[in-house]
C-alpha cells in the first residue's frame, strides 16, 4: 500500500512525525495524562497548561483570541455546532440562513436538518465551472429575516478560495452572522479574524496534519451560542465533555507547524501543480474544474475528456491514491455534488480526478503520474494498430 503514490491530502493527512512525538507525552502513566479538569492537583494542572498552550497555538495562526476557541471533536461537529447553535439562539430574530451549493456535507446535511424544524435555506449556485460563490449573490440572497450565512473558505473538492473577507462585510451590514467552514483553508491561506468581520469559524485537526477526532469553532464572544452537548459545562459551556489532552496537543502543534511552513509550502506546491496540470494537458485530452486564479495550490481536479479517459484514470489509479469523481453514497455510484453544482456535464463529473498535494509529495511522484498516463497512451496506440 505504500508503494502508492499519496495524493489525496484533502482527505486527510498523515500526522507529523514531531507531533506524533508531542502526543505521546500526554498519553501513559509515566507521561502528562492527566484530566484537564482536574485542577486541584498536579496531573490535572499539567494538562489543563498544555490545553490551553494548544489554544493559543490554534489562535495564532488564525489572529484570534484563544479565549474564542472552543475544542470540539472535529470540523463536522464544529459546523453542527455553529449552524444549530446559532439557529437555536436566534430563532426568535429570523428563520434564514444562506450558504452554497458545493458545501461540504456537514453542512449541507445540517441545513437540511434545520429546514425541518422550520427554518428557510436559500442555497447559492456558484458561477459555473469556476465554481465561485461571489459578494454579489450573498448581497442579492440577503433578507431582513437573515439570521446566518454559512461558506466555507477552500472548496474541499476544487480548491476554489471564496473571498470571505469581502463576504463579511456584507453580512455584517446587514445585521447577520457569518460562519465560514475552514477545515480547508488553515495552513493553506491567510487567516486574520482580527481583522476578518467572521463571527464563527470551523478548523479540523486532521486536515493539516494533527490527529484525527479533534477540531475547534471559533466563536466571536459577541455571539451567543446554544450548546448542543450538556453535561459539565465544559469549553465555556459551549461543548461539554472531557477533554482529549493528547489530541488537542497534536493539533496545537499542528497549527504552530503551519504557521511557520505555509508561505513556503504554498510555493513549493504551486509549482507541483503547475507540473502536473501543464503535463496532462501535453498528454491527453482533459479539462479544469475549478477557478484557474481564485484558488489554493493544494488542490487541482480535472475531467478526462477524450475517447480513453477511462484507461488514463485506470492508469493514474494504479500508481497514485486520488480521489475519483464519483462517491459512495447508500451504495449508489453518484457524481461529485460540487460537480454538478458547478454544471459540469454528467458524463465529465463521473470521469473527474481530484489530486491533493501535501508535504510528502516531491516532483518525483508527478512525474511518476505522467509517465503512468503517458505509457498507457502508448499501449492504447500500439493495441489499436
Amino acid at each position: 500500500m505504500n508503494n502508492l503514490i499519496y495524493l489525496d491530502y484533502a482527505a486527510t493527512t498523515p500526522i507529523d512525525e514531531q507531533i506524533i512525538e508531542e502526543m505521546v507525552r500526554y498519553m501513559g502513566f509515566r507521561n502528562n495524562f492527566g484530566n484537564p479538569a482536574s485542577r486541584s492537583h498536579r496531573y490535572g494542572q499539567n494538562a489543563s497548561l498544555a490545553v490551553e498552550k494548544a489554544r493559543q497555538q490554534v489562535a495564532d495562526l488564525i489572529g484570534a483570541n484563544p479565549q474564542a476557541i472552543i475544542w470540539t471533536s472535529g470540523a463536522t461537529e464544529s459546523n453542527n455546532l455553529a449552524l444549530k447553535g446559532i439557529a437555536q439562539q436566534y430563532a426568535d430574530q429570523g428563520k434564514h440562513i444562506i450558504t452554497s451549493q458545493i458545501e461540504h456535507k456537514a453542512i449541507l446535511d445540517t441545513c437540511h436538518e434545520l429546514e425541518q424544524h422550520g427554518f428557510d435555506v436559500t442555497y447559492l449556485q456558484p458561477e459555473p465551472q469556476t465554481g465561485l460563490i461571489t459578494p454579489e449573490m450573498v448581497q442579492q440572497a440577503l433578507r431582513p429575516d437573515t439570521i446566518l450565512v454559512s461558506l466555507m473558505m477552500v472548496n474541499n473538492e476544487i480548491g476554489t478560495l471564496t473571498d470571505v473577507a469581502q463576504i463579511a462585510e456584507i453580512v455584517k451590514n446587514n445585521g447577520s452572522l457569518f460562519h465560514v467552514d475552514a477545515a480547508q483553508a488553515a495552513g493553506k491561506t491567510a487567516i486574520d479574524l482580527s481583522t476578518m468581520k467572521i463571527d464563527l469559524m470551523s478548523f479540523s485537526g486532521h486536515k493539516i496534519y494533527g490527529p484525527k477526532g479533534i477540531g475547534a469553532l471559533y466563536v466571536r464572544p459577541t455571539v451567543q451560542l446554544k450548546a448542543q452537548i450538556h453535561g459539565g459545562g465544559h469549553e465555556n459551556g459551549m461543548r461539554s465533555g472531557t477533554l482529549a489532552t493528547h489530541q488537542i496537543v497534536g493539533m496545537g502543534a499542528a497549527f504552530a507547524l503551519a504557521k511557520v511552513k505555509l508561505e513556503g509550502e504554498q510555493i513549493r506546491l504551486a509549482a507541483l501543480r503547475q507540473k502536473l496540470w501543464q503535463g496532462l494537458q501535453a498528454l491527453t485530452s482533459v479539462q479544469l474544474n475549478g477557478s484557474p486564479t481564485q484558488r489554493v495550490e493544494n488542490y487541482l481536479n480535472v475531467s478526462f475528456t477524450g475517447k480513453q479517459a477511462d484507461v488514463v484514470i485506470a492508469a493514474i489509479q494504479t500508481v497514485a491514491a486520488v480521489s475519483s469523481g464519483s462517491a459512495c453514497n447508500s451504495n449508489q455510484l453518484a457524481a461529485s455534488h460540487v460537480l454538478n453544482a458547478l454544471e459540469v456535464p454528467t458524463d465529465l463529473a463521473s470521469r473527474a480526478i481530484r489530486f491533493s498535494f501535501g508535504a510528502y509529495t516531491t516532483e518525483q511522484d508527478i512525474q511518476c503520474v505522467l509517465d503512468a498516463v503517458e505509457d498507457c497512451q502508448i499501449e492504447n496506440f500500439v493495441s489499436f494498430k
